[in-house]
């Protein structure tokens, strides 16, 4: 009987899943229509990468292996370890869709789905982690490590494979961000450009940071060792973390002590980052 409902349930979440993902493809499409009305220059091109695709994950997959592909690594090779990975884990298609929303409703820039998966490196570089930890989780991780290569390579962001993410992730910028290998971040997280999620040295073993949910980092924060940034924190700017940082609370400076609280419980989705703001 409790296999039974379970599996009743993860139909029901499944399907969820599925509707969002639709919604999303069927908007990027109508965008990707009127954008060649009012661009006739880009028709080629946004043919190319949604409206020649049946599916949110053919569009992801074709883009992306263009994108990492090169002389040693052909489009077709890198596009097949897409679809390995959205066979094998067909919630990257769910997190993908939670990312395009967060980018949406976060980046005051972004103006259309669209524009998130053709053009922001830092949602086409957490789409391209995804892949390669799919791949680590599956004991490729040769393949996995060519992969974060390429990722650093072409989008300036160094994501170790092993690294979990969660749903609902903005990279802002995301030029320079490097999170290292026993990271995990949970969902609804935003960080912005130059961002170390680090180590304190050669250590082995779990000496990473763990991001809760919420949480914003702003640019060019340093965040070091088997530290806790506890769920609806905000990082200033510049600021190096190297203890724990408390829920819902500020810190900023070298080393960051607590300055006051975010006037937010979700501060990655506000995205305010002057802490002069917060309150004490």
């Amino acid at each position: 009987m409790a296999i039974v409902l379970a599996a009743a349930i993860m139909s029901i979440h499944s399907k969820r899943r599925d509707s969002m993902s639709l919604k999303i493809w069927q908007r990027l499409r109508s965008e990707a229509e009127s954008v060649i009305q009012k661009e006739p220059l880009l028709a080629n091109y946004v043919y190319a990468c949604v409206l020649n695709h049946n599916s949110l994950e053919s569009a992801l997959g074709f883009i992306l292996a263009n994108k990492l592909s090169d002389d040693v690594m052909p489009a077709i090779s890198i596009g097949e370890l897409f679809d390995f990975a959205f066979a094998t884990s067909p919630e990257l298609i769910h997190n993908a869709s939670s990312d395009i929303l967060a980018v949406y409703e976060r980046d005051a820039a972004t103006r259309s789905y669209l524009q998130a998966i053709l053009f922001l490196k830092g949602f086409q570089a957490v789409q391209v982690h995804r892949m390669a930890h799919c791949l680590w989780q599956n004991d490729r991780k040769e393949l996995a490590l060519f992969i974060q290569s390429r990722n650093s390579q072409v989008f300036g962001v160094d994501i170790h494979p092993a690294c979990q993410i969660g749903r609902g992730i903005m990279l802002d910028h995301a030029t320079g961000i490097v999170v290292g290998e026993t990271t995990v971040i949970d969902d609804n997280v935003s960080i912005l450009q130059q961002v170390t999620l680090g180590g304190t040295g050669n250590e082995q073993g779990d000496r990473h940071p763990k991001i809760k949910s919420g949480v914003m980092i702003a640019a060019g924060a340093t965040v070091l060792g088997n530290i806790t940034v506890g769920e609806g924190a905000k990082i200033g700017a510049g600021s190096v973390v190297l203890a724990d940082v408390a829920p819902h609370t500020t810190v900023v400076g070298i080393p960051a002590t607590q300055s006051g609280k975010p006037n937010s419980d979700a501060p990655a989705e506000t995205m305010q980052q002057n802490f002069l703001r917060d309150s004490d």
